[in-house]
């Protein structure tokens, strides 16, 4: 079990590495503060497109086309692409997979499905599975109203505590070169069900799930925070980024500074986006643009992403269900 840490984490000692990404979003996020960090910003969210789900999809196909196209790789070359996005039967991830028709393995972790698609990568690479694993994820504003809330054309108001779905994909692909950050460890985490009921809060109910994969983590590895220079979430939004840092000081954790949030950082405080943003591609394109831009320019050196989903459905929300939530972490280093 060499490559186990304690109860949850994995090590890859072979230190599979980012050859390529590209982080695709769409206008609205590209008038946020992170602009410069993404690969692209769509001049709409349409794209000549039928319905926002065929939007979802090519956004999510374009993603791994340029990825592929930085790192000259051809698809034949790609041994797994593992992808998955929050609508149901992972349509978006299951059309793009017939565009690209490398083996497939398709997942769903809801917001929390990028860090999930990464740490699986990597264990293929550090098994000698595969040497080139694609992943990606997307998501789409309307696409998500739509299938957890209400179409958008009937002008739903929302509460402070609602998030706005990030439109746009993230996709990276993992193998081994001398070049490209590296992919140290991951942590899978269990599913947290703290009771929470409340579909327009998800941020509340997700934050014991960060909580719970940031401890477990630490523990396995015998860190603290203070050895990442940045601990990266999403996409807590501003209510659970706070609930958070509470369930931490709580139990006497140090190091909270270095506590960031995806989805409290990717819109600007004029946006009208409650309580920040969330979706599939979120923690994406935020690790794939802002992180992996914090390691290139040496401005950091270590990085522990937690990615975090809501495990819940329209269905469960009508029959009056709680929300279980889950929390995946990877560690990426310069």
């Amino acid at each position: 079990m060499s490559n186990r840490l304690g109860a949850q984490t994995l090590t890859f000692s072979k230190e599979p590495r980012i050859l390529s990404s590209y982080a695709i979003v769409g206008p609205m996020e590209g008038k946020g503060p992170h602009a410069l960090d993404f690969d692209e910003i769509l001049p709409d969210d349409v794209l000549n497109q039928k319905t926002p789900e065929k939007s979802e999809r090519l956004i999510l196909e374009m993603a791994i086309a340029k990825t592929l196209q930085k790192s000259s790789t051809k698809l034949d070359e790609v041994q797994f692409l593992i992808a998955g996005d929050l609508l149901n039967q992972i349509i978006s991830s299951t059309f793009a997979a017939a565009t690209y028709a490398a083996p497939f393995i398709g997942i769903y972790g809801a917001c929390s499905t990028f860090a999930q698609a990464m740490g699986l990568a990597a264990a293929l690479l550090q098994g000698d599975f595969a040497s080139k694993v694609l992943i990606g994820t997307a998501s789409h504003y309307q696409t998500a109203e739509r299938q957890f809330r209400y179409p958008i054309e009937l002008n739903v108001k929302h509460i402070a505590t609602n998030h706005h779905t990030v439109t746009g994909a993230g996709t990276a692909l993992l193998g081994f070169g001398e070049e490209g950050p590296r992919v140290t460890h991951a942590t899978f985490g269990a599913v947290v069900d703290m009771g929470l009921k409340d579909p327009n809060d998800m941020g509340s109910a997700m934050a014991p799930a960060a909580f719970a994969t940031i401890k477990q983590h630490l523990k396995d590895t015998g860190r603290s925070l203070e050895d990442y220079d940045v601990v990266l979430t999403g996409d807590l939004g501003r209510q659970g980024r706070k609930m958070l840092r509470l369930l931490l000081e709580g139990e006497g954790f140090q190091g909270l500074d270095r506590l960031q949030d995806g989805g409290s950082k990717i819109y600007g405080d004029g946006q009208k986006t409650g309580a920040g943003g969330s979706g599939a591609a979120c923690i994406a394109v935020m690790t794939l643009g802002y992180a992996l831009n914090k390691l290139k320019s040496a401005k950091a050196r270590r990085i522990l992403v937690v990615a975090t989903g809501a495990l819940l459905s329209s269905l469960t929300v009508a029959q009056g269900e709680s929300i279980p939530c889950i929390a995946h972490a990877v560690v990426i280093e310069a």
